[in-house]
């Protein structure tokens, strides 16, 4: 029994303690940490891939096909709807305007919010399909091109639903708009650990509540 020794002087590593193994065959070199991924062999996390950059262009392709049918569909429900019939506009006892069955009411007597409405929807779907399209062609997610026209579709849709509302100032309609535009793209452009601080800054959270 004694020549023919045994060519394992233990068992073979399980699973389990696989990694250990590697790791006493293979020690880290002096002074550079060992992390969990470079000991399997995966590759390293790459910080740029936090936040936007890290959604699935299959999730975002869905939400831009959703943006392009809402901004469609809001387009085409046109706040206040159509003239049944001509429809003549009387002042001091005279005619003073005719408006013609099948045109838009609020463009005849709210010119001003119905074309800030047209421009929102028209502007929301053409944002959209930028963004389908630049999916579509394999864009980045973190481009430039698709968060901008994400966040002008996005923010379009909130600029008509609320000038379709009746009651409310143009100016503090667009003010609003503006106003969404501008958080839109600062949530999605800060990094996660610096939204993180912002969204607990703003809320007055707590760490350890």
């Amino acid at each position: 029994m004694d020549q023919y020794p045994s060519m394992y002087e233990s068992a073979p590593p399980t699973p389990g303690n696989m990694e250990a193994v590697l790791v006493t065959a293979y020690p880290p070199a002096q002074g550079l940490p060992v992390r969990r991924h470079q000991q399997l062999g995966a590759a390293a996390d790459d910080e740029d891939m936090r936040g936007w950059a890290a959604n699935d262009p299959s999730t975002l392709l869905l939400v831009a096909t959703l943006l392009t049918a809402l901004s469609y569909l809001l387009g085409l429900s046109m706040p206040g709807g159509y003239w049944q019939q001509n429809t003549p506009a009387w002042r001091d006892g005279k005619q003073v305007a005719l408006y013609h069955a099948g045109d838009p009411i609020m463009r005849d007597l709210h010119r001003p919010r119905y074309w800030v409405f047209r421009v929102a929807s028209w502007v929301g779907v053409a944002s959209s399909m930028v963004m389908t399209l630049s999916l579509l062609a394999r864009l980045p997610v973190g481009s430039r091109n698709v968060m901008w026209s994400f966040t002008v579709a996005y923010s379009s849709l909130v600029l008509t639903f609320i000038v379709s509302q009746s009651r409310t100032h143009l100016s503090l309609d667009i003010i609003i708009w503006v106003a969404v535009l501008v958080l839109i793209w600062f949530v999605i452009g800060l990094h996660p650990d610096r939204r993180a601080r912002v969204i607990r800054a703003i809320f007055c959270c707590n760490r350890d509540n």
